[in-house]
């Protein structure tokens, strides 16, 4: 039986008054790489702040990572934990150095050889960050300071990476290498939660999808059952 390492149990998330997660049951198990679809407003992003703990109260149900219920703790205890986040919009340091960023991701880790070997596990999938490595962040193109969000995630040494919109804002191009990136790092060992408007690129390299739609998942099942749905094809794949 497959492990499961993420759980989401009858969650709720409320902002105020709003309804903002209606009640969601999904699972990530160990080694896979699960992508939430839908469009603006589904939820999407709400649900991966609430498993890392971004969004304080206002949740209710159960979120389980491991085994350990996590629902009432802290951003800082559940990043100790194994949980890192690629926020959407990359937010880089940049006033600071490539260098200087990832190191920035093993700030909570004491072991300077492992961070060491992280570091040079980033630069190998990222060669271009090695090359600007003392180059401000803020003077970086979009891809390279995603290619930075996600290095500085890595630095965390995680168990399981979740990444909100990695594409968004980049050119064809650059969106191609960020996708085959996040499955080399999904076949060295990684589980991965994705969070993607490119619905077709995200099942493209997904092996199990959750589709959101206002606050509830409409649709599960693997990537390949989803790309041939015709309703799935319709609205989230610009296939008619």
């Amino acid at each position: 039986m497959p492990e499961k390492m993420l759980e989401l149990v009858d969650y709720h998330f409320y902002y105020g008054q709003i309804h903002a997660i209606k009640g969601i049951s999904l699972h990530v198990d160990k080694g896979e790489i699960v992508s939430l679809i839908g469009g603006n407003g589904a939820g999407k992003t709400t649900t991966l702040r609430s498993i890392s703990g971004l969004l304080g109260k206002g949740g209710s149900g159960e979120i389980r990572f491991m085994g350990q219920n996590i629902e009432k703790m802290k951003s800082h205890q559940i990043s100790k934990l194994g949980i890192a986040q690629c926020l959407e919009g990359r937010h880089v340091f940049a006033q600071l150095s490539v260098a200087e960023n990832l190191m920035m991701g093993a700030f909570l880790r004491p072991a300077a050889k492992e961070s060491q070997r992280d570091l040079e596990y980033v630069y190998s999938l990222f060669p271009r960050l090695k090359e600007r490595e003392k180059q401000l962040a803020g003077t970086l193109s979009g891809g390279e300071q995603q290619m930075l969000a996600v290095g500085r995630a890595l630095m965390q040494h995680p168990q399981l990476l979740m990444m909100d919109e990695p594409s968004l804002g980049l050119a064809p191009r650059v969106i191609s290498d960020i996708f085959q990136t996040i499955q080399k790092i999904n076949q060295d060992g990684m589980t991965i939660l994705l969070v993607e408007q490119n619905s077709n690129a995200a099942l493209q390299i997904a092996h199990r999808g959750y589709v959101m739609e206002t606050g509830n998942i409409v649709l599960e099942g693997s990537a390949e059952e989803l790309r041939n749905n015709g309703e799935i094809q319709k609205s989230y794949l610009g296939q008619e």
